[in-house]
């Protein structure tokens, strides 16, 4: 029977070159994690320590202060809650549409075709976990036409396929393969500039909201009738102590556990292990386990299971 596997924070093994912006300045010092499935990276040197495809990719972005992800969108979900530090999110095809301060435990699901970026505004490095809809992640990154421009600047061209090429390392692109083509004034013309009034009740919960409501029960976060309403082909849950009995249960999806807080031990058939903070575990489907916090204090995991729902654009509940 195939077993879970984990990957540990401090195991975590970043890439510095995964995207567009690697030698933008304000952006040259992100790091970029893929987890599960094969992310949306651009560069081959990206490291992914699990290749399962549940339907929903696991990655994250380690960033100092004052460093910025640059403006660019998904045609899935792209869901991220913070793990430490102090991040403003903000968006719009000139990122100036609106924006939203995530404190250590919030979580965002930005909107499908919605130009975002984030910087980390705390006063030490911060990470951000991200849950991306679908096994190849909508197909990749759509990026804003002036990322492009300042990227060419400083010496990286994103060719048609995805790749990037850097020309101060004297690499240029395949013969008979072009540069990524610019979004047009009429494509940017219809991308959305949700207000923030929007944006904030419907798409962003609070960690100590969460942590509340999980008291008795799971919290539901994610899902048609969670807290955020969306179908993004997977559910997210927050967990505490007190949020599940500790007996065994099988889940007939993928299912993956991200803790946020505290120390949580898995049992599965004769085996146990311990989930620490930052920790990422998969777990196949229909393998009988259990959960439950070992240590006093506090406890918190986000819990992510894969639905039948079709990975696509923001559901709307109409």
């Amino acid at each position: 029977m195939t077993q879970p596997e984990i990957v540990r924070y401090g195991e975590l093994k970043p890439c510095r070159t995964a995207f567009i912006d690697a030698h933008t300045p304000g952006s040259e010092q992100k790091e970029n994690f893929t987890i599960i499935g094969a992310g949306v990276a651009e560069s081959p040197d990206q490291h992914v320590h699990i290749k399962a495809t549940p339907g929903f990719n696991i990655g994250a972005a380690g960033q100092p202060p004052k460093c910025v992800n640059s403006l660019h969108f998904h045609n899935t979900a792209e869901v991220f809650f913070v793990l430490s530090g102090k991040w403003r999110f903000f968006w719009g095809v000139d990122g100036d549409a609106g924006e939203v301060i995530l404190q250590e435990g919030d979580i965002f699901n930005i909107p499908t075709r919605v130009f975002r970026g984030f910087e980390n505004v705390g006063t030490d490095y911060g990470m951000i976990m991200a849950i991306l809809g679908g096994d190849d992640s909508g197909g990749g990154v759509i990026w804003a036409p002036q990322v492009l421009e300042t990227a060419q600047a400083h010496g990286l061209i994103l060719s048609e396929a995805g790749v990037l090429y850097d020309t101060k390392k004297g690499q240029t692109l395949p013969t008979g393969e072009q540069p990524i083509t610019k979004l047009s004034s009429t494509q940017l013309a219809n991308i959305a500039e949700i207000p923030v009034h929007k944006v904030v009740p419907d798409y962003v919960a609070r960690y100590w909201d969460m942590m509340a409501l999980a008291k008795n029960k799971p919290c539901q976060v994610i899902g048609e009738t969670a807290l955020i309403k969306d179908k993004p082909g997977f559910e997210v849950e927050l967990l505490t102590r007190g949020s599940i009995a500790t007996d065994a249960y099988i889940n007939p999806q993928h299912e993956v556990l991200m803790v946020m807080r505290g120390h949580w031990r898995l049992t599965w058939q004769d085996n146990e292990l311990v989930l620490n903070p930052g920790d990422t575990c998969w777990i196949p489907p229909n393998l009988a386990h259990g959960l439950e916090v070992c240590v006093t204090g506090e406890a918190s995991l986000y819990r992510i299971s894969g639905t039948g729902d079709t990975a696509g654009l923001t559901w709307q509940d109409n």
